[in-house]
């Protein structure tokens, strides 16, 4: 079940098992705001852990080649030779 973009196919899955940092954090503290109706002051410990991995994550540079919109742009070139 891909998307399809002229003759171009994309299959969404293969991207779906890409890491995604900070996502247990973020769940995390999704949950508490969940569980405390929305009210941040009771889920500081979460709050923190998700601002500290996510200041973590800001300095780290994104590996372009793993991105579909690189693919894309390189199969455009391609196919346009450009």
């Amino acid at each position: 079940m891909g998307r399809k973009a002229g003759a171009l196919y994309i299959n969404p899955k293969k991207f779906g098992a890409v890491a995604k940092p900070c996502m247990p954090e973020m769940v995390a503290f999704l949950n508490c705001l969940a569980l405390n109706k929305q009210n941040d002051d009771k889920c500081l410990r979460q709050k923190d852990l998700l601002v500290a991995c996510t200041q973590t994550q800001k300095g780290k540079p994104k590996n372009a080649a793993k991105t579909i919109n690189y693919h894309l742009q390189r199969l455009g070139r391609d196919k346009w030779g450009g």
